[in-house]
């Protein structure tokens, strides 16, 4: 890495840190083992949204042409939005590729990240089958995305009762809880779909 990007990571990463309208949005930064390429961020789900009181981890690496080149960014926290796959974390967002410019720093990442999930765009997704539920069906997408944020992101909401029922019949025929989970959210719930879903 060069000595520009390393110089800008850092001042950066401090930015983040000491930035009073940053940490009151619930935005956090840290390195991994001390390495500045890899960083950790962390974004609180937005209020007045299926993410509300969920925290979630996204993974920041730097490439050695930053800040010509934009950041590879993805969620670590599992969450269903139509613009981040369900399966990988990864995130379509425009400042991530073409929209990327070298004025824009991780600051802007994050909150572009925390506004993406106040405003999803389905008509432009990562992940079809959440993209396709929010169109056809909003509601069941706003309950499966509160379920995921309960689930993954430790929000303090109580989980779907009917929800939580059908992944543990899943994972007495033997799936394990974060696919059952999958399996339901892509089949609207419905549980002999999902059965066929994955044993068909």
């Amino acid at each position: 890495m060069s000595n520009i990007a390393m110089t800008r990571v850092t001042r950066e990463c401090k930015e983040v840190a000491q930035a009073s309208d940053i940490t009151e949005a619930g935005i956090h930064v840290e390195m991994t083992d001390n390495n500045i390429t890899d960083i950790k961020g962390l974004i609180k789900g937005p209020d007045d949204t299926p993410y509300a009181d969920g925290m979630f981890e996204v993974h920041m690496s730097i490439p050695d042409q930053y800040p010509f080149e934009p950041p590879k960014v993805k969620f670590v926290t599992r969450v269903w939005h139509p613009n981040v796959s369900s399966q990988t974390g990864a995130i379509c967002l425009d400042i991530l590729k073409d929209k990327w410019a070298a004025s824009l720093t991780l600051r802007t990442v994050l909150l572009s990240i925390q506004a993406m999930m106040c405003a999803p765009e389905p008509s432009d997704p990562q992940d079809a089958v959440v993209a396709k539920q929010y169109i056809s069906n909003y509601p069941m997408f706003k309950a499966t995305a509160t379920y995921w944020t309960s689930v993954f992101a430790d929000s303090k909401r109580e989980v779907d009762k009917d929800f939580q029922k059908k992944v543990n019949r899943l994972v007495e025929m033997g799936i394990r809880e974060g696919e059952a989970i999958g399996v339901l959210s892509c089949n609207n719930w419905k549980l002999e779909q999902a059965v066929q879903y994955a044993f068909g």
